[in-house]
C-alpha cells in the first residue's frame, strides 16, 4: 500500500484524513448561490460578501422583504454559525443556505451566516477566532456609516443574537464567553441573546442517560484541536469553567434540542447548569420530541421543524 494512501483517521460518511496530510470531505461540500434578487419562495434576498478584508472574513447575508416595507425601521441582526463538526459545510450548503432564508423570513431579520476556518488545516481555536472577527465586524457594519449597506440601513447592534446549530452552537457559546472578556469598543461586552440549537458539548464524565461515546470524541476533538485540548476544556465543557459560563455575554439564551439527539443531556445539563451557576439573565428551553440531533436542516418541512423555527424566530424577534 502506499503509505500517503494510509488512513489516519476517518469519520465515516463524513472526513478522511490521509497520513500524508490529504483531507477528504465526504459530506458538506455541495453548495447553492445566493440570491440577490430574492428567493422565490421566502422573497428573501442574499449575498456574499467580505466584511473584514484584513481578517478575511467573508459572510452570506440574508435580508428578509420585509426591510424594506417599513423604510428606515432597524430590524435584529443574527449572527449565526453553521455546524459540521468543526470539518464539514459552509455558509453555501444548501442546508444551511436554506435554514438562513428561512430564519431571516420568519423572524423577520438580518442575518449574517459566517464562513469560518474548518479543521484540521484549520486547528480550533481558529474558528473561534473567525466567530470573534466576525462579530465585531457586524457589529462595526451596522453603524450608519458602515460599509455594507444592507447592515448599515437595516441592521440594529442593539439586538444582536449569536445562534447556531451543533458545533455552529458551541461557537456562539463560546463568542459570548470571549466577548464578556474582550469588550467591543463602542459597543460593550454583551449581545442581546444566544440561541444554542443541539450543542455540540461534551465532558469527561458522562450526565443524565448519555451513551458512552468517549473514545470517538477524544479523538475527534484531538484531530478537531490539532491535539491541544480534549471533551474537559471549558471549549467543549461549559461547566469546566463555571466562573466564565456565569458571567457570559447576554441577557438571554435559548437552548434547543431533541429528544434522540447524541447531545440532548448536554443541552439539558446546560440548561440546568447556567441557572444553577449564578447567571441571572433569561433561559428558555425547547426540546423536539422523536427527534434525532439538528433534524430541522434535512426534514425542514416537517411539523416538528416548522414548530421549532418559531420558537428560535420568537426569541430573535424579542431581542
Amino acid at each position: 500500500m502506499d503509505p500517503c494512501s494510509e488512513i489516519e483517521y476517518e469519520m465515516p460518511g463524513f472526513l478522511r484524513v490521509h497520513k500524508s496530510g490529504l483531507v477528504e470531505r465526504l459530506d458538506g461540500t455541495d453548495t447553492v448561490p445566493p440570491s440577490p434578487s430574492g428567493d422565490s419562495a421566502n422573497g428573501v434576498a442574499s449575498k456574499d460578501v467580505v466584511l473584514d478584508t484584513a481578517a478575511n472574513i467573508s459572510v452570506r447575508l440574508y435580508l428578509p422583504a420585509a426591510a424594506t416595507a417599513e423604510p428606515g425601521k432597524k430590524l435584529p441582526v443574527v449572527v449565526f454559525f453553521h455546524g459540521g463538526a468543526f470539518f464539514i459545510h459552509s455558509t453555501a450548503s444548501p442546508v444551511y443556505h436554506r435554514y438562513a432564508a428561512s430564519l431571516a423570513a420568519a423572524v423577520p431579520a438580518v442575518v449574517v451566516s459566517v464562513e469560518y476556518r474548518l479543521a484540521p488545516e484549520h486547528p480550533l481555536p481558529a474558528a473561534y477566532d473567525d466567530a470573534m472577527a466576525a462579530l465585531k465586524a457586524v457589529v462595526a457594519a451596522c453603524r450608519p456609516d458602515g460599509a455594507e449597506p444592507w447592515l448599515a440601513a437595516y441592521g440594529d447592534a442593539s439586538r444582536v443574537v449569536l445562534a447556531g446549530d451543533s458545533v455552529g452552537a458551541n461557537i456562539a457559546h463560546n463568542t459570548a464567553i470571549r466577548l464578556r472578556k474582550e469588550s467591543i469598543e463602542g459597543y460593550g461586552d454583551k449581545v442581546s441573546g444566544v440561541a444554542l440549537m443541539h450543542s455540540y458539548f461534551w465532558g469527561t464524565e458522562l450526565v443524565g442517560g448519555e451513551v458512552a461515546q468517549r473514545g470517538n470524541m477524544e479523538r475527534t476533538l484531538d484531530l478537531a484541536s490539532g491535539g491541544k485540548f480534549g471533551p474537559g476544556h471549558p471549549y467543549i465543557n461549559p461547566a469546566a469553567s463555571p466562573e466564565d459560563w456565569r458571567q457570559i455575554g447576554c441577557g438571554r439564551v435559548l437552548v434547543t434540542t431533541a429528544e434522540l439527539c447524541l447531545f440532548v443531556e448536554r443541552s439539558r445539563a446546560y440548561a440546568d447548569g447556567i441557572k444553577a451557576g449564578g447567571w441571572d439573565g433569561e433561559l428558555e428551553f425547547y426540546e423536539a420530541k422523536g427527534e434525532m440531533h439538528t433534524y430541522f436542516l434535512f426534514k425542514p418541512d416537517c411539523e416538528n421543524a416548522a414548530k421549532e423555527l418559531a420558537v428560535v424566530a420568537d426569541f430573535v424577534r424579542r431581542s
